[in-house]
């Protein structure tokens, strides 16, 4: 057996997510699934801002909602959720709904920490848990006022309907 991908079977999605600073010193800051030193993000679960805009992006593409429907902030189970947890159950949410993940591509907008160093890393934990090629790529603000509070992400996906056809090569 193996997969053939008709060209009306592949969807794009794009994600987006932002997490301001926090006020907790003992808050760690996790991208990526990486624990990196500096003040830590906001949000309630481990708010990793760039795993974050990879659900969205994958949920997006397949027709699937978002995150926020999926993992609500309002829900107690997910209050320091380990977010490259959450994206794993998403890629197999997404591959019982027929769909495999084509690619993942990242950009974190920043400009701190700096990204180059851990992307590596990044790239390998994101693409575990996705089942397929995740991409990270840093980008700085350049100082630009306003945008220095926290870490703003984009991420974009390409997935592709499953199908098998007996007896093609």
């Amino acid at each position: 057996m193996s997969e053939t991908i008709p060209m009306g079977a592949l969807r794009v999605g794009h994600g987006f997510d932002v997490h301001r600073w926090s006020d907790d010193p003992e808050r760690a800051m996790i991208l990526g699934g990486v624990t990196l030193s500096g003040p830590g993000l906001d949000g309630h679960s481990d708010a990793d801002a760039v795993t974050h805009a990879c659900i969205d992006a994958l949920l997006s593409a397949a027709g699937m909602g978002d995150i926020g429907s999926w993992f609500p902030d309002t829900d107690d189970r997910y209050s320091g959720a380990n977010s490259v947890e959450l994206l794993s159950q998403v890629a197999t949410a997404l591959a019982q709904a027929g769909w495999a993940v084509a690619n993942v591509d990242i950009t974190v907008i920043c400009d701190q920490p700096k990204i180059g160093p851990h992307k590596a890393v990044m790239q390998s934990n994101l693409s575990a848990a996705a089942g397929a090629s995740v991409t990270v790529k840093g980008k700085t603000t350049e100082g630009l006022a306003g945008l220095q509070g926290g870490v703003q992400c984009q991420a974009v996906a390409l997935i592709t309907q499953r199908t098998t056809q007996i007896g093609a090569s």
